[in-house]
């Protein structure tokens, strides 16, 4: 009895290792619903294992009660399933970012959803209450560990058993679901922590089904705890870490900008009086006589460059003095044409043909037509900068399309590519993989976008090219 007594307390303090680890996710990630999530299965973990201890307070409790608590604490393992379910229609709904099979995603979509998870509680709930009967337990019986003098209690399987372990069984499946979708999400220290959770678990689950096999003491799923734990902990340390190492260079880059933000009202100033120069003296070569057309022709592009400018200049001293920016039903398409027109120059230069694929005659959108055309323009550049010397095919393709109340924006090149690794860290500010370059552009952009309450990423990227995606709304804000 007292080994058994030492074995039961054992196990219950191993189970609790699982909850404290999800306890401290929660509150570093305060409102994350995936740390909610993860700490519901760390519960679900911690309550199978108070279903495996109760079977060792034999002369402590009677057969009776310890009966009932192994039908109770079944709830555990039964709904740990839909708990998994949700994790995985989580990783869908908030943190993917990059799946390259539309079809494959849609179909995901219509397996992962609030319906199906409601169906698959219901069904947790009856396999439950089934197991609170003598249709799954029937009893429990007294069985010797093998090679010791301990005793323990075993239970007696009713003939419902079986949808028991199917259940249990559709578990595996959703791990192996969550691991797949993980592999998708473009945070590298998330995707990292997630893939090894999913590893981990699926190797709990095998030790969780030793159980089963009544000499073994019930004792493998404790073991397959504290390796899942010490793994899962050092694991979430290391992601913990690069994601504080990486806020604090976040951080000294926002203070760079910040001290560079105190020049930026003299250097606006500056740049109006060398821009009024410009403007002077581009008036004076039109009204030319001898001027030829194609100095004509450059001469407008200088006027429309200067003329942007001028726009860009209003706008960011608007900004600077009242801290937000004038939004306005533009056509999107205008913008586009203007920002392609503005970067035929750089596009020129770099050998590279643009395609605008405008697939609606207008495309109306809440937005500032300045800052926007910016956007395209930088985007632009950056992607005529990325081809290399001997690409044969330097091609960039514009495309848009409408879903509900959203527009997308694909842009596309066939340049270089991104590491995946840096997929997320190219908006952020003083990040370039030119010498030259200042690494302002893409977080320029970023900005501009959320303040539009949009989103950008990077969808895929590869030796053959790259394509970002900026979602926006189509409508004012307040329509939200």
């Amino acid at each position: 009895m007292v080994n058994g007594l030492i074995i039961g307390f054992l196990i219950a303090i191993i189970g609790m290792i699982p909850v404290v680890l999800a306890t401290c996710v929660l509150k570093i990630y305060k409102g994350s619903e995936l740390a909610s999530a993860l700490l519901l299965y760390m519960l679900a973990i911690s309550i199978w294992q108070l279903d495996v201890a109760v079977l060792y307070l034999k002369g402590i409790f009677s057969k009776d009660l310890i009966l009932l608590l192994f039908r109770l604490f079944r709830m555990g393992t039964t709904f740990i399933v839909p708990i998994v379910f949700y994790l995985a229609y989580i990783l869908i709904k908030k943190h993917t970012a990059n799946f390259k099979n539309k079809t494959g995603y849609q179909f995901l979509l219509s397996i992962f959803n609030r319906k199906i998870m409601f169906a698959l509680v219901l069904w947790s709930s009856i396999i439950y209450l089934i197991n609170m009967t003598k249709l799954g337990i029937v009893d429990i019986k007294e069985v010797k560990v093998l090679h010791t003098t301990t005793y323990f209690y075993f239970p007696e399987y009713g003939p419902l058993q079986f949808l028991y372990l199917f259940h249990t069984g559709s578990f595996i499946i959703f791990v192996i679901f969550t691991f797949i979708i993980s592999r998708q999400i473009q945070n590298i220290y998330l995707k990292d922590f997630l893939s090894t959770f999913s590893f981990c678990t699926f190797l709990l689950f095998v030790s969780g089904f030793l159980n089963f096999i009544p000499g073994a003491g019930a004792l493998f799923s404790s073991l397959g705890i504290i390796i899942f734990s010490v793994i899962i902990v050092f694991s979430f340390i290391r992601m913990h870490t690069m994601l504080t190492v990486n806020f604090n260079r976040l951080m000294e880059r926002q203070k760079k900008l910040d001290n560079a933000g105190n020049l930026t009202a003299s250097l606006v100033h500056e740049v109006k009086n060398t821009l009024q120069i410009i403007n002077g003296f581009s008036k004076l070569l039109s009204e030319l006589k001898t001027l030829p057309s194609e100095g004509k022709k450059m001469n407008e592009m200088i006027q429309s460059a200067a003329l942007h400018l001028d726009e860009l200049i209003k706008n960011y001293t608007g900004f600077l003095k009242y801290k937000s920016i004038e939004f306005n039903m533009v056509d999107l398409n205008e913008i586009i044409e203007q920002a392609i027109e503005i970067s035929e120059e750089f596009l020129q230069r770099n050998s590279v043909k643009i395609t605008f694929e405008k697939k609606y005659r207008t495309l109306k959108t809440y937005a500032n037509q300045t800052y926007l055309k910016q956007v395209f323009v930088n985007l632009i550049k950056n992607s005529s900068e990325a081809f290399p010397k001997g690409r044969s095919i330097r091609e960039i393709i514009i495309s848009t399309d409408i879903q509900i109340d959203r527009i997308f924006i694909h842009l596309i090149d066939t340049g270089n590519g991104i590491p995946e690794d840096n997929w997320e860290s190219i908006f952020d500010p003083f990040t370039s993989s030119r010498k030259e370059g200042l690494g302002l552009g893409l977080p320029f952009v970023k900005n501009i976008i959320m303040e539009h309450r949009g989103e950008i990423k990077v969808v895929d990227s590869g030796p053959k090219g790259t394509h970002i995606q900026i979602i926006l709304p189509q409508y004012s804000f307040s329509d939200f």
